[in-house]
C-alpha cells in the first residue's frame, strides 16, 4: 500500500538523522572527554575505546567516590545480592535468624545504567589480547559463559578503578601477573 510505503519511509528518514545526530554527539563528547587527565589513562585499557572511556568520564566524574572494588560494582549493577527478605523466621512467637545457608539472589536492582551497559558491552567485545586469555582461562575451567562475562566485565571494572586511582596506563605484563 502506498500509505504504508510512505510512513515506513518518513520513519526511516528520521531514524537516519537520529543517527547523524548520534555520531556528532559521540564527537564532541570524546572532544570533550579528551581534556580530562583520565582520559588518555583508561583509554589505555584495551577494548575500552574512546566513545566507551567518554561515558565513564561523565558518569563516574572521580574514581575516589568508591573505596573498593566492590562499592564500585554494586554501583554499577554487577554486585550480587545474598539477603532475602527470609533471613528471619517467628518461631513460637519469637523472631529468630534463618538457619538455611544464604543463597545468591542475582545481580543488585539499583545501579546506574549507562555504567552497566558501559561493561558489559565492553566485556563481551573483547576478541584479542590478556582479556581475552582471561576470558578463555574462565571458560577452560568450566565456568558458564554467562558467568566469565560477568567476571571479565567486574575485572574490567576493578581495573578502570585501580588504573584511574593510581594514574598509572594499563600494563599488560602486570595483568598477566595478578591472573595466574
Amino acid at each position: 500500500e502506498v500509505g504504508v510505503r510512505q510512513r515506513a519511509e518518513f520513519l526511516f528518514e528520521q531514524l537516519d538523522s537520529l543517527l547523524r545526530l548520534l555520531k556528532q554527539a559521540h564527537k564532541v563528547m570524546v572532544t570533550e572527554a579528551r581534556k580530562h587527565q583520565a582520559f588518555k589513562l583508561l583509554d589505555s585499557i584495551p577494548t575500552l575505546g574512546s566513545v566507551r572511556v567518554s561515558f565513564i568520564l561523565a558518569v563516574m566524574l572521580t574514581p575516589s567516590r568508591f573505596r573498593t572494588k566492590r562499592q564500585f560494582w554494586a554501583n554499577i549493577g554487577l554486585a550480587l545480592i545474598t539477603k532475602t527478605s527470609a533471613d528471619y523466621v517467628i518461631i513460637n512467637g519469637q523472631i529468630k535468624k534463618n538457619k538455611h545457608a544464604v543463597a545468591t539472589r542475582g545481580l543488585n536492582k539499583n545501579f546506574n545504567h549507562t555504567l552497566k551497559m558501559v561493561f558489559k558491552t565492553t566485556a563481551a567485545s573483547v576478541r584479542r589480547g590478556p582479556l581475552k586469555d582471561y576470558y578463555d582461562g574462565l571458560l577452560a575451567k568450566g565456568t558458564s559463559k554467562q558467568m566469565a562475562q560477568l567476571t571479565l566485565a567486574r575485572k574490567i571494572a576493578a581495573i578502570v578503578l585501580t588504573t584511574w586511582k593510581k594514574g598509572e596506563c594499563f600494563c599488560p605484563d602486570k595483568f598477566i601477573k595478578q591472573t595466574v
